[in-house]
């Protein structure tokens, strides 16, 4: 498809904007999971926290966590699967 589309100078800088914040936020994001990766494999190492999150999982629309050799691995739903 092809076509154009005219808009303000304004809107446009606000458009390139929005695009870097987005990334942004992507980035901050994924760095979170990671710490929180962490921090569920440093505990799962010193408590029995698996009951928990099986009830996390049971109750989560949008992530699932996983446990593999003393690792937290956490995934996203795809909600279109689901």
């Amino acid at each position: 498809m092809k076509g154009t589309v005219t808009i303000s100078l304004e809107d446009f800088e606000k458009l390139k904007d929005s695009n870097t914040q987005s990334e942004e936020y992507k980035s901050r994001t994924l760095y979170a999971m990671k710490e929180i990766q962490v921090f569920l494999s440093f505990l799962c190492t010193r408590s029995n926290i698996e009951t928990h999150v099986e009830e996390f999982n049971r109750q989560s629309k949008s992530s699932r966590i996983k446990l593999k050799n003393g690792k937290a691995i956490i995934e996203r739903i795809d909600e279109n699967k689901v």
